[in-house]
């Protein structure tokens, strides 16, 4: 057994997220949102450089020494699955695990707001599940992926960097392809893609240009794209979209939101009340007429007043999902007054009034 096993082992015995290994204090795992403290030594830079050696191929190895960080999946002795990424820092060698659950999610065990399972009926166009790092992206589409693979005959081909949750075909054929392993960009997996008769493309990032311009192009030609962008929101979501790309496609990026994009999903994990989990809190946009006015007319700052007046449709701004949870006593009131946009709004839930003087 690797001896980093040792530690995830340990990770997964607490229900951490995930586990941290850096040069110069002890491993840290992430429980419920906070970090903590494994009671052991402070990790040794020959020592960490070791742990990670026993777990990395010959080729993960020459590309980490030639100055290179790794993302992958990896499989301890116990059966644990772990996304990961390994890198350097000034003190020395650092990795980080992400735990992934064996089972894949359904939107039920989510308890996804309806609306989600309605997006996947969808034939083509682009749906994109947004938020930082840490946010529960990846869980959501697999959720959805999940729900698709269920209830429609198709083919589903999964770009990701690296493979997250495994799905096995039920209904569906589901392909799994990984970045580095299987495809050397997004772009080049999506333009493959396009020639083995998919139904449904998800793209693990829409992270530059390239990439961005092919999935629209997948979107465009009768097919549905799933992809997720580091944005905090719909609006941001739109601008970056506009902005990634050059500026003599601006109007043309524009045009292909208005008439191809469907949802804007944006996500936050907030604690529960008894500080033993969390539960995802979603921001949702549908396109409509009125939205898709906005962004060719370059008032994209108006969108959040068309998602305060279509809940009818399914739509939610971050705050209204945040108080609607606190009501409903499915998130702990001071955890969401760090996610809330109005601050003052949330000031009479907060139970810790040291968080208060800040935002006065």
């Amino acid at each position: 057994m690797a001896k980093i096993d040792a530690f995830l082992k340990l990770g997964l015995a607490q229900g951490c997220s995930d586990v941290h290994l850096a040069v110069g204090i002890p491993p840290m795992l992430r429980m419920h949102g906070e970090l903590m403290p494994i009671k052991f030594r402070d990790l040794g830079g020959p020592e960490l450089e070791a742990y990670i050696e026993e777990i990395l191929s010959a080729s993960q190895k020459n590309r980490f020494m030639s100055g290179h960080d790794l993302d992958f999946s990896y499989v301890s002795e116990d059966g644990g699955r772990f996304r990961v990424n390994i890198f350097r820092k000034d003190t020395g060698a650092g990795a980080t695990f992400r735990f992934i659950p064996g089972e894949v999610p359904t939107l039920e065990s989510l308890a996804l707001p309806p609306v989600i399972e309605k997006l996947c009926d969808h034939h083509q166009g682009m749906v994109l599940v947004t938020g930082s790092t840490g946010t529960g992206k990846s869980t959501t589409l697999a959720a959805m992926v999940d729900h698709l693979n269920t209830t429609r005959n198709i083919n589903i081909i999964s770009l990701e960097d690296p493979i997250e949750f495994v799905h096995a075909s039920k209904k569906s054929q589901v392909i799994q392809r990984e970045l580095g392993s299987h495809l050397h960009s997004f772009a080049d997996g999506i333009r493959a893609a396009l020639r083995e008769d998919p139904d449904v493309i998800l793209v693990g990032e829409l992270r530059d240009a390239e990439t961005i311009m092919m999935a629209m192009t997948a979107a465009e030609t009768g097919h549905l794209v799933l992809g997720t962008l580091h944005t905090t929101g719909a609006v941001k979501t739109v601008d970056r979209m506009v902005d990634a790309l050059p500026g003599e496609m601006r109007e043309q990026t524009k045009s292909f939101l208005a008439q191809s994009l469907n949802a804007v999903i944006t996500q936050n994990l907030v604690r529960t009340p008894d500080g033993r989990g969390r539960k995802a809190i979603l921001e949702i946009m549908i396109m409509t007429r009125a939205i898709a006015k906005l962004i060719t007319s370059d008032q994209s700052h108006q969108i959040p007043a068309q998602l305060q007046t279509g809940r009818d449709l399914g739509m939610q701004m971050m705050d209204q999902a945040l108080i609607d949870a606190i009501k409903k006593k499915e998130v702990d009131p001071d955890d969401a007054f760090r996610f809330a946009v109005d601050k003052k709004l949330f000031q009479r839930f907060v139970t810790d009034t040291t968080v208060l003087p800040e935002f006065e």
